[in-house]
């Protein structure tokens, strides 16, 4: 009885987050996996369709400018927050007084719920009465307030608030990255007369790069899979500018409010689910060959 309770403990530990995973995580792929074949507007019986909806996908101009529009997001936030997440993790490794505190200061973002920052943000950057403009026009900066969430500048702002949220979980995990490079080949390097420059380049660079390669990797993925933010700034307007996959998809399974321009289609939703994460996986997949190819070079 004994030994059949301590082979059993194991297993009733993870039980619960085993079953929230099934419930929460799986339950859910399979319910959308059936649905992606079926005529279902969220009212009614759902009629199986085939590959209707993925025929519509394909014709969709809608979903492909969400597409594009999210290798931008994606491309513009890695763009960002990878070199700043490095540089801050150099800095922050150094000797530098009142590091610990800092770490803290910089990594707080990333335990912030992403819908309050929005909101925060969105407030900053108001085109009429926002902080930032008012900001800007008291230092004669600009003389007329700038349209941050118009069509012009919107992505760009998204992509300046989710490369905020971001920075501070990249840099903890460089920082991880550069303590585990031993101290006596950065000595010799500096005892053979290699400068700052010179050894960050020739050796911690080189040494970060199995780190930079899983950072890489998880940044791509929630650089393609982000929209919460966007959906709190500009809810993927004005005009589509900044409508991404995954709040496509969303305002398809659950309309953000009566007035959506894009009506409720649960089964048409669930097919743009499916087609987002296969290209997301496509992308993380071609770059995780190329990164280990490139590995095995150098």
């Amino acid at each position: 009885m004994r030994t059949w309770r301590r082979s059993a403990e194991p297993y009733l530990f993870i039980m619960p987050s085993l079953v929230l995973k099934l419930v929460f995580g799986v339950y859910p792929i399979l319910w959308a996996l059936r649905f992606m074949f079926y005529d279902y507007k969220g009212y009614g019986e759902p009629v199986f369709s085939g590959l209707a909806n993925f025929e519509r996908l394909m014709r969709d101009k809608l979903f492909w400018e969400s597409v594009l529009n999210t290798f931008v997001y994606a491309g513009g936030k890695l763009l960002f927050t990878i070199p700043l997440a490095l540089v801050l993790a150099v800095i922050l490794n150094g000797k530098l007084r009142g590091r610990q505190l800092l770490r803290g200061v910089y990594f707080m973002p990333t335990v912030v719920s992403t819908a309050v920052m929005s909101v925060v943000f969105y407030i900053i950057f108001n085109s009429y009465n926002g902080l930032l403009n008012q900001v800007l026009k008291m230092t004669t900066v600009i003389s007329e307030p700038l349209d941050w969430l118009g069509t012009d500048l919107a992505m760009f702002t998204a992509i300046l608030v989710a490369a905020w949220g971001a920075i501070g979980n990249n840099m903890l995990l460089f920082l991880a990255g550069l303590q585990g490079i031993p101290k006596d080949v950065l000595e010799s390097a500096e005892i053979d007369g290699a400068n700052s420059w010179q050894r960050f380049r020739y050796i911690t660079v080189p040494m970060l790069g199995p780190v930079l390669q899983i950072i890489m990797m998880l940044a791509i993925i929630t650089a393609l899979k982000g929209y919460e933010s966007i959906m709190v700034l500009t809810g993927g307007g004005p005009a589509g500018k900044t409508e991404v996959m995954y709040l496509y998809m969303y305002k398809l399974l659950f309309p953000v409010s009566t007035g959506e321009s894009i009506p409720q289609d649960i089964g048409y939703g669930s097919a743009v689910g499916f087609a987002s994460a296969i290209i997301v996986g496509l992308i993380t997949a071609a770059y995780f060959y190329y990164s280990k190819k490139t590995s095995r070079i150098y």
